[in-house]
Parts: structure tokens; C-alpha cells; sequence
């Protein structure tokens, strides 16, 4: 990383519902002096309230997010990819030039929730999911960076 320039990284996932948009709101707050985080899915499925919840009991309101896929990013170059699902991973589309992808996959806290008997149940799994995130996040960019040498 070049002093004075943020990392930029996508956080990849299958909808761009929850895990990504968790990550992306995560890397905004903790490392955005740092790192300059975008989000997109392999298509979209709509913004997770569950998620959007869960985060805002974190103190991190990613309510003004949106699903959206990797073309409708502004930017097309980011340094590093991750992908936190293995369906985004098995589908990554190639990225241009310099981009590392890298997996790092999370459990899918809607599919965990399906079968759950309350709300608090299945707003465990996204609770668990968003703190494996933040720990995650919290070890950037310095784990990335470690991984393109």
C-alpha cells in the first residue's frame, strides 16, 4: 500500500443482502482511513432488514445501503476482492488487471435463521455472523496485504 492511498475492496457474496453489506458497513466505520469498501453481489436480492438490525445494534447504520451488482459500482479497480460466500467464490467473475481475490467465507445468517421458532433465534445467527465479520474486518488491511506477498 502506498502511503496516503486507502485499499480499495470489494466484498463480494451471492445477493449483496447481508454478509457483504455487513462487511462493507464494518470496513466503512472501522477502517476508512484506511480502506475505501464497496459491496456487490453475483446478482441481487434486496437489503437484508435483519442485517440492517443487527448492524444498527453495532452502532453501524448501513440502512441507506442497496443490493447492487459489480456493475453498478463506480469504480471497476480495487486492489482486492473478497469474496464471503462460497457461491460468490465458485462464481467470481475475473476482475482486470492488479485485483487479488481472496475467500473468506461466513456462514449465510438467512438460511442459519429459516428455521428458527422466534425473531431473537434467528437474530442470534445474524449476531454471530456480524461479530465474525467485525473480528475479520478488524484485521485489515494488514491481512490482505500480507496475502499479496
Amino acid at each position: 500500500m502506498t502511503a496516503g492511498r486507502k485499499l480499495n475492496i470489494l466484498f463480494l457474496c451471492t445477493g449483496n443482502s447481508c454478509r457483504s453489506q455487513m462487511a462493507e458497513g464494518w470496513a466503512r466505520a472501522l477502517k476508512g482511513s484506511q480502506i475505501d469498501a464497496f459491496s456487490a453481489g453475483i446478482e441481487t436480492h434486496g437489503l437484508n432488514s435483519r442485517a440492517v438490525q443487527v448492524m444498527a445494534e453495532a452502532g453501524i447504520d448501513i440502512s441507506g445501503h442497496r443490493s447492487k451488482t459489480f456493475a453498478d459500482l463506480p469504480t471497476k479497480d480495487f486492489d482486492f476482492v473478497v469474496t464471503v460466500c462460497d457461491d460468490a467464490h465458485e462464481s467470481c467473475p475475473l476482475f482486470p488487471g492488479k485485483s487479488k481475490v481472496v475467500h473468506v467465507g461466513f456462514d449465510d445468517p438467512p438460511r442459519l435463521a429459516k428455521d428458527s421458532q422466534t425473531e431473537e433465534e434467528a437474530l442470534g445467527h445474524y449476531r454471530r455472523v456480524r461479530d465474525e465479520i467485525k473480528a475479520y474486518v478488524v484485521t485489515l488491511p494488514e491481512a490482505l496485504t500480507a496475502e499479496r506477498n
